[in-house]
C-alpha cells in the first residue's frame, strides 16, 4: 500500500489537460479560461464624474461660476472650458478637458447659470481613466469564472472567450446485486447509490459526467460497458476492486492493457482504490462501499478533474479545535466524517461518534473530512486538529 499523499500524486500525473474551445461569454460560468483575457480598453475609458454635481477647475472652487453647459453619460460635452466657468455633470459623463474636479450637487447653491461652492472639498470625485483596469491588462483567475468574473470579462470588451473543454467522464458501476433508484427491490439486491453521486461530483468539479448502465459480476459484461466508455477524458468504476469482488476490475482493465499508477492505499475508508491509464483515457477504480467511494471521489477525482481543466488541486487542509476526545489511530491515514461548529468564535469540528462506511445518512450531515495521520496518538477535546471542509 502507498501512502495518501503518493497516490494522489501519481493520479495528477495521469492528467492531460483538455484541449482549449471558444464559447459565448454568457455560457461561459464555471469554466476555466484556457489563456489570459486582455483587456481591449481602459476602465473607465475616460475620465468619469463619480456623483451628479458640476465640474469645475480646482484653482476655481472660491469664486462664483457661470454654467456653460451640461454633460450625461452618453452625451459628453463638447465645448472648450473657460476660467471660473462649470458644466453641470452626471454620474458617469466624461469630465471635459480641462476641469479636474467635480462638486456634488448638494455642496452648491445655484442662482439662474451662476453657483457657488458652499461646502470644503476632499476629494475630487473622478474616476480617473484606466482606474479600474488599463488596456492590455491580463486577467487570469485561475478558478472556474465566477459571475463577477464574466462582468469584468464583458467591460474588457470581450463577448466570447477560450476556456478548457470539460473532462468527460464516464462512471461505471457494477454488481449483481444492484438495481436502479425507483425500481421495486428484489431479495438480495440494493439500490445502486454511488455512480449518481459521483457523476455529481465530477460535474461540480467542471466536467461532463454520464452514467453508464449497471454492469454485472462478470468478465463480458464490464468489458461491454468499457466498450461504451471510449472517448471518456476520465473512466470511474465503482465496485470490484478488492479481494471479495474477485479483483474483477483488476482482471478487466489488465485485458484492455490499463497502464497501472498503483493498487491499495493505506487510508480508511477507501483502501481498494486503482488508478491507472487505459489508451487515451485516465482510470479511477474506486471501493463500491458508498462513504469510501465519495471520500475517495473528493480525494482523488476532484483534484484530477482539475488538472485537466489546468487548475492546481485546491486540498488545503485547515485547522480547527477537536469537539470531543478521540482514540488513538491505527495503521492507515482516517478521514472521519464531522461536523462544523463556531464556540466562542472559534471553529471546532466535531468526529460524528460512528464512521461506518456504509452510513451515507451520517456522511450527508458532515461538513468535513477530519484527517488523522497513520498512528495519531489518542486526541482530547479543545486539541488542534486538521480538517477538509466538504462542499
Amino acid at each position: 500500500m502507498i501512502t495518501v499523499e503518493e497516490a494522489l500524486s501519481r493520479v495528477l500525473a495521469l492528467a492531460h489537460p483538455t484541449a482549449a474551445e471558444e464559447v459565448a461569454l454568457a455560457d461561459a460560468l464555471d469554466r476555466v479560461l484556457a489563456e489570459p483575457i486582455r483587456a481591449r480598453l481602459s476602465q473607465p475609458p475616460f475620465n468619469a464624474a463619480a456623483m451628479d454635481g458640476y465640474a469645475l477647475r480646482t484653482a476655481d472652487l472660491a469664486d462664483d461660476l457661470t454654467v456653460i453647459g451640461e454633460a450625461a453619460a452618453g452625451a459628453p460635452w463638447t465645448g472648450r472650458p473657460t476660467p471660473r466657468s462649470t458644466v453641470r455633470i452626471f454620474t458617469g459623463a466624461p469630465v471635459p478637458d480641462g476641469y479636474d474636479h467635480v462638486v456634488m450637487q448638494e455642496d452648491v447653491a445655484r442662482e439662474g447659470e451662476t453657483i457657488r461652492v458652499t461646502q470644503p472639498q476632499k476629494n475630487s470625485n473622478i474616476r480617473m481613466e484606466g482606474s479600474d483596469f488599463k488596456r492590455n491588462s491580463d486577467f487570469d483567475p485561475q478558478r472556474p469564472l465566477t459571475p463577477r468574473d464574466l462582468g469584468l470579462i464583458a467591460a474588457m470588451n470581450h463577448d466570447r472567450v477560450r476556456v478548457h473543454r470539460r473532462p468527460r467522464v464516464a462512471v461505471l458501476a457494477g454488481g449483481d446485486e444492484l438495481v436502479a433508484p425507483g425500481t421495486p427491490l428484489k431479495p438480495g439486491q440494493i439500490v445502486c447509490s454511488n455512480d449518481i453521486a459521483i457523476a455529481a461530483m465530477a460535474r461540480r468539479a467542471g466536467a461532463e459526467a454520464r452514467c453508464l448502465p449497471i454492469a454485472a459480476d462478470d468478465a463480458d459484461s464490464l468489458l461491454a460497458r468499457f466498450s461504451e466508455a471510449q472517448g471518456a477524458d476520465l473512466i470511474v468504476t465503482i465496485g470490484g476492486a478488492s479481494v471479495g469482488d474477485h479483483d474483477l476490475i483488476g482482471a478487466v482493465t489488465e485485458r484492455l492493457g490499463m497502464e497501472r499508477a498503483f493498487y491499495k492505499v493505506a487510508m480508511r475508508p477507501g483502501k481498494p482504490l486503482i488508478a491507472g491509464r487505459i489508451g487515451s483515457s485516465a482510470m479511477l477504480g474506486l471501493p463500491g462501499n458508498p462513504v469510501s467511494s465519495i471520500v475517495c471521489a473528493e480525494l482523488f477525482m476532484r483534484p484530477l478533474l482539475r488538472a485537466m481543466q489546468g487548475l492546481a488541486a485546491d486540498q488545503k487542509l485547515r485547522r480547527a479545535i477537536l469537539g470531543r476526545d478521540i482514540a488513538a489511530e491505527g495503521k492507515r491515514q482516517h478521514y472521519l466524517r464531522a461536523r462544523l461548529s463556531v464556540e466562542d468564535g472559534e471553529e471546532v469540528v466535531t468526529p460524528f461518534d460512528s464512521q461506518d462506511s456504509a452510513r451515507l445518512g451520517l456522511l450527508a450531515q458532515a461538513d468535513a473530512l477530519m484527517v488523522r495521520p497513520a498512528g495519531d496518538p489518542a486526541r482530547y477535546r479543545g486539541d488542534q486538529v486538521s480538517f477538509l471542509p466538504l462542499s
